[in-house]
């Protein structure tokens, strides 16, 4: 009898341990329908460019196609589409969106501040002032049918629907706009906390702000070929060797995920998130994600939400894109080839300089400041122009 009994607690007792982490995840997944709670949970990312040895870069990130959906809205120099003359920023907010969890439907209003940006795209619809989007006044429905506009586009906006967050409608009788969250983008000119520069087969990460970031991690894809190193928290100053090639990219998107969850992140927003961006992020180049510390993210964009939610979490991830020698001599040798007169040598040359996607043009923009010569300057701008217009077919 005794042998039952402890083989009984035995088994409960393994089950016990076994089912405790899945538990744990549901409860976490889950504890925004407890009543009366009213949760807001924000992702994000703020990519920058950087040269070689540290300098921030001015670039243009409305030079290239814009993924979006057609319904979204955009500002008039966002809708002028692949525009190179645009105002040249130094860091491009991407794609924060704004998720709201209730046990039941709620009136709320959203605006949000970007005192040193501009607001370039936003949906649903909304009242901008360049420097701030309000939202107003909007219903969270937790138990609305799902009626979401959709496009033709293949666009990477579309996974972030991919979560439990309650439906929201904004509108009057004449029109009626529904959606998964709050969606919108910007152009800015600021510091971001985490600095980057190359010494020989390093890179050189610093938290600038000195508030600690709470994880770093450089990834690198050389023609297809990807690897990475994870360092953890970061207070003050570390050297990261870059990583050796070869490895499977899958593995890091796990890790990603798990970061974005220890930071606050329900596990299917961090998947959401993920998804979103997975093809962006892992493109060809060297470059260093971080979590940016939330007193920065409040900083460079101050939110108000009423009523106040019970629980706000803002994470958002820091892309500091590196223009290494590497891509330098690439650059400037698909320029000489430009400079020839054949059709094949033209195509070549804008083939070479799009495997760096939208970065391409800070990097010929770097390339131009090489030379003092207007017609070699011109050559590059005619290279950057034909680059972009090829990009948008």
């Amino acid at each position: 009898m005794s042998m039952r009994i402890t083989l009984r607690f035995a088994i409960a007792f393994l089950l016990a341990i076994l089912l405790t982490p899945a538990v744990t995840q549901i409860e976490a997944q889950d504890q925004s329908l407890q009543k009366g709670r009213f949760v807001a949970h924000e992702w994000g990312t703020f990519t920058s460019v950087s040269t070689a040895d540290g300098a921030a870069q001015y670039w243009n990130p409305l030079s290239g196609p814009t993924e979006l959906p057609s319904f979204v809205y955009r500002s008039s120099e966002a809708a002028r589409g692949q525009c190179i003359k645009c105002d040249l920023a130094l860091v491009r907010m991407e794609t924060p969106v704004v998720y709201f969890y209730s046990d039941r439907d709620l009136n709320v209003s959203v605006k949000v501040d970007f005192p040193r940006g501009r607001i370039t795209e936003w949906y649903p619809q909304a009242r901008t002032a360049k420097e701030s989007i309000n939202w107003g006044s909007f219903i969270v429905e937790p138990r609305a049918k799902e009626r979401f506009p959709v496009d033709r586009s293949r666009s990477h906006y579309y996974p972030a629907r991919e979560t439990d967050a309650a439906p929201i409608r904004l509108g009057d009788e004449q029109r009626i706009e529904q959606e998964k969250f709050l969606f919108y983008r910007g152009i800015g000119n600021f510091d971001v906390p985490l600095s980057v520069r190359l010494a020989g087969d390093q890179v050189i990460v610093r938290d600038m702000r000195k508030e600690g970031i709470a994880g770093v991690i450089l990834f690198e894809n050389r023609e297809g070929r990807m690897g990475w190193r994870i360092h953890g928290a970061l207070n003050g100053e570390y050297a990261i060797a870059r990583p050796t090639l070869g490895l499977p990219v899958e593995s890091l998107h796990c890790e990603i995920e798990n970061a974005l969850v220890a930071e606050g992140l329900y596990p299917k927003e961090a998947a959401a998130m993920v998804k979103t961006w997975r093809d962006s992020w892992f493109e060809e180049g060297l470059r260093v994600f971080y979590i940016v510390p939330r007193r920065a993210t409040d900083a460079i964009l101050p939110i108000t939400i009423k009523p106040v939610p019970s629980e706000l979490t803002r994470v958002f991830v820091g892309r500091a894109e590196i223009i290494t020698p590497e891509m330098e001599k690439d650059i400037l040798a698909a320029v000489k080839l430009f400079n020839e007169a054949s059709p094949e040598s033209h195509a070549a040359a804008i083939k070479s300089v799009q495997r760096y996607g939208r970065f391409t043009e800070p990097v010929l923009r770097r390339a131009m400041s090489y030379t003092h010569v207007e017609a070699e300057q011109r050559r590059i701008w005619e290279l950057m122009l034909a680059a972009t217009k090829a990009g948008a077919k």
